[in-house]
Parts: structure tokens; C-alpha cells; sequence
């Protein structure tokens, strides 16, 4: 049954000039350009892949070490088991607001959401109070006073 199909398919691909691409469509592009094979010129996926399109690139402003203290502020009072009236750029966040070592953890995580990268292990094991924070996003984002 299958050389059947592979008949066919041998036939129908000699007869209608039916071309299939095995490859991604990309690729099969260059290879039928490097060889001067005409194409049909309905061809979607090749007209597809001819032009392409970025999006436009968005500059954003670096933010000031004040927008970064409020908005370090802003997540670690978000956090259940902080009370806001603890807390300050100088507290620190097992001593001072009796969070332990999995809270921290958290706080952490949702300082990377904030502002949208990951910091390691290393280094979030040294960050113990949100003036660190500040410090080590301040530096990460290349922001000075």
C-alpha cells in the first residue's frame, strides 16, 4: 500500500509540478533561489518568508533610585506578612519584620516580577534588607545619582 502512495505522489509531483517542501519554508527558499528554479508566483509560503517585519524597538527610560525605593516599597508592603508601619529602607526583613528564610524567598520572587528579571540565588541570599534591593536594582538597571 505504501509504494502505491509513494507512486502517486511521484506522479502527481512530475505531472502538476506540485512541490512540497520538506524543510522549513525558509530554508527551502534559498535552496530553489540558489538553484534558479522557477516559482509560481502564488506561492504563499515563499512571499511569506521573503519580507520581514520587527516590531519597532521601544526605548525606556531608566528609572530614578526614587521610583526604585517606591516601587520596592510599594511590593514588600504588598506581602501579607509585612506591616507597613515596620516598614522602612532600613528594616531588615528577618529581624526587624520577623519574616524567615521561605518569606524572604517570596519577597524576592516578587521583586523579579516588578521589575521583570531574575536574580540569583547568590546573590538574593545577600539582600537583607530593601535599601539592598534598591542597591542591587539601581545597579542592575545602570541607574546612578
Amino acid at each position: 500500500m505504501s509504494t502505491i502512495a509513494r507512486n502517486f505522489r511521484s506522479i502527481a509531483v512530475r505531472s502538476l509540478r506540485i512541490r512540497s517542501y520538506s524543510r522549513p519554508a525558509i530554508v527551502g527558499l534559498q535552496r530553489l533561489q540558489s538553484q534558479n528554479v522557477d516559482r509560481p508566483q502564488t506561492d504563499l509560503i515563499s512571499k511569506q518568508y521573503q519580507a520581514r517585519f520587527y516590531s519597532p524597538q521601544i526605548i525606556k527610560s531608566k528609572p530614578s533610585v526614587k521610583e526604585i525605593e517606591e516601587r520596592v516599597i510599594k511590593v514588600c508592603c504588598a506581602y501579607d506578612k509585612v506591616t507597613a508601619d515596620k516598614l522602612s529602607l532600613e528594616s531588615h526583613f528577618m529581624n526587624d519584620l520577623g519574616l524567615d528564610s521561605l518569606d524572604h524567598v517570596e519577597v524576592i520572587m516578587a521583586i523579579e516580577d516588578e521589575f521583570g528579571f531574575e536574580i540569583p540565588d547568590m546573590d538574593a541570599e545577600k539582600l537583607h534588607r530593601p535599601k539592598d534591593i534598591v542597591r542591587y536594582v539601581a545597579d542592575r538597571e545602570d541607574v546612578y545619582e
